[in-house]
């Protein structure tokens, strides 16, 4: 399989828009058939058609993950949000820098979190070299809270201006001398937005009647 549509193939954009109808009012049989069509974007379609009309079995979201082309997978990590029974661990490893932020979003999205995700989001959030991944990471081990993530998050209060952002969000539902100590050090940030939200934590996280 590959992303170019073959010569001599139905006209671009055909395949595509056949598979879109199938996910509304036709029959997803059409959809199933379009999986296996060489242009990934049609594949992605059909995918998502499968699921709208209830038809996405495991094995079919299993295969979508290791589709060749990152466009599928990249949806198929959408999709498996919903589906705990499917890792999405490996896909933080991906190749494709698009599909590891997506899989840092799904991640961070099921809770319990999937055995291994906390430790493979921690590394995507302190060693990716993609900064866009790094913030997804950080913001799923947020969301997620697990103490064994924080060391993590405390590592990316100290990154570029948009993680550090992230990470001091991130920190919300963690607590300690650690946290309160990065909480002080990102009040005094050179970044405005990252001195912001250090203030509006540290406030939301104070009792009540100390809000006064």
């Amino acid at each position: 399989m590959n992303d170019v549509e073959p010569t001599g193939s139905s006209p671009p954009g055909r395949p595509r828009r056949l598979a879109a109808i199938a996910g509304h009012e036709g029959d997803p049989g059409v959809a199933r058939q379009l999986l296996g069509h060489p242009e990934a974007r049609t594949r992605a379609t059909a995918l998502a058609a499968l699921a709208r009309r209830g038809g996405l079995g495991i094995d079919t979201l299993r295969e979508a993950l290791a589709d060749p082309s990152p466009i599928v997978r990249r949806r198929a990590v959408v999709m498996a949000v919903a589906h705990p029974e499917v890792s999405l661990v490996a896909l933080l490893a991906d190749v494709d820098d698009t599909v590891v932020e997506a899989a840092a979003y799904a991640c961070g999205e099921r809770l319990p979190p999937e055995p291994g995700a906390v430790a493979a989001l921690s590394a995507v959030a302190t060693g990716h070299g993609d900064g866009l991944c790094r913030e997804a990471a950080v913001a799923a081990l947020g969301a997620l809270g697990d103490p064994a993530g924080l060391p993590a998050v405390l590592a990316a209060t100290r990154d570029r201006a948009t993680v550090r952002r992230r990470a001091v969000i991130a920190l919300a539902p963690f607590s300690g001398a650690e946290v309160n100590a990065a909480l002080e050090r990102a009040k005094g940030d050179r970044d405005w937005q990252v001195r912001q939200a250090a203030e509006d934590i540290d406030t939301a996280t104070q009792p009540d009647d100390q809000q006064q």
